[in-house]
């Protein structure tokens, strides 16, 4: 993607990239509709996606367990059916929404602070950095610390981004952009070295399972890692709607609102990143779902952010809970790593969001 500062003019970037205000405003009934929609797609999306696999299941035998967990009357599951239930399957059905609902709400942020449609959550070179501390772990054995190892290695990658993009001039989205790019391909070649010099049999599999995007192996401890990130990054990002509006016409114009462009942008890059870093840590890097989603709720609500983001979340949500049952169920007994099928899915979407786009250039 290093070509993608240059695709858009600023004038047409609220089609596909930055929002355009006037455009967002419009029909808050219908957006309310869509929030109210989408959260009950979602509530009935974890639910049947719960009972998919191969130890079939019941939605409403599934329902009765959800409502005895919670004091409400008695299972209809056996012991058996239970532990599937909320050992295997609905652990690995919450992280899929939480990390969905994420990913999407930082490829909002990340195409309207840098006004380029392209942008998505791995723009600052978080996935390099991330994959970086993964590798390095699972190379060594000590995969039990994978999470926290690759969330510290997105934490070095972003600091990197910002402090090349600060290098001799101010930060501007275009310069974000570029240093996240020699971020990533200096992080990535580290990943490759370690990959080539040091994998073997098992570890091998293991690191391209998850530089490829897996859920398979996540547990309530993944489940708290991304919700609890959802909920401490990314609740505050969808809060900063009216921030990032105002930099639908440029840093002059946010600067002309009262907004102090320098120390919001650093902020909202910062927040984004710290909730990317924590997605990755449980997901590896699911391609696509922080870029097009985005693109496809803009043609619903419009492009203001007090709309798009709840609804980005929610859709990346409902999104990544269906692909990830399609990804370990499809090709039973063996298991699909969702990166690829999001990825399959994704770039055929985006070709046709593209095409439908008069504002790209």
């Amino acid at each position: 993607m290093s070509h993608a500062p240059m695709l858009v003019a600023p004038a047409a970037a609220g089609a596909t990239g930055a929002p355009a205000p006037e455009r967002g405003a419009r029909r808050p009934a219908r957006a309310a509709a869509w929030i109210a929609g989408l959260t009950m797609l979602l509530a009935v999306s974890v639910l049947v996606a719960v009972t998919i696999g191969p130890a079939s299941l019941a939605p409403a035998d599934t329902l009765s367990s959800v409502l005895a967990r919670m004091g409400l009357g008695d299972s209809a599951l056996t012991a058996v059916q239970d532990g599937i239930v909320w050992e295997l399957r609905m652990p690995r059905v919450l992280t899929a929404a939480a990390v969905g609902a994420g990913l999407a709400i930082c490829g909002v942020v990340m195409q309207a602070l840098t006004r380029n449609p392209l942008a998505d959550p791995y723009l600052l070179g978080l996935s390099a950095g991330a994959s970086v501390g993964a590798v390095i772990v699972i190379v060594l054995g000590a995969a039990v610390v994978l999470p926290f190892a690759a969330f510290v290695g997105a934490v070095a990658a972003l600091a990197a981004t910002l402090a090349l993009s600060r290098a001799g001039g101010a930060m501007t989205p275009t310069r974000t952009v570029l240093a996240g790019l020699a971020v990533s391909a200096v992080f990535g070649a580290v990943t490759s070295l370690v990959i080539f010099w040091s994998s073997t049999g098992d570890s091998y599999r293991e690191i391209l399972n998850w530089l490829l995007g897996s859920l398979a192996g996540t547990d309530w401890g993944s489940v708290a890692i991304a919700a609890g990130a959802v909920a401490v990054f990314g609740l505050p990002l969808v809060a900063s709607a009216r921030t990032l509006d105002s930099f639908a016409f440029g840093d002059t114009a946010a600067a002309a609102l009262g907004v102090n462009v320098g120390r919001s942008r650093t902020l909202l890059l910062t927040t984004t990143a710290l909730l990317t870093g924590a997605l990755v840590s449980v997901s590896g890097s699911i391609a696509f779902v922080g870029l097009v989603l985005p693109h496809a709720v803009r043609l619903v609500v419009g492009s203001g952010h007090r709309a798009l983001l709840p609804l980005s979340a929610l859709a990346g949500a409902v999104f990544l809970v269906w692909a990830d049952t399609a990804a370990r169920t499809l090709f039973d007994p063996r298991e699909l790593p969702v990166g690829i099928l999001t990825a399959l899915i994704g770039g055929p979407v985006f070709a046709f969001l593209l095409v439908r786009s008069k504002a790209v250039t």
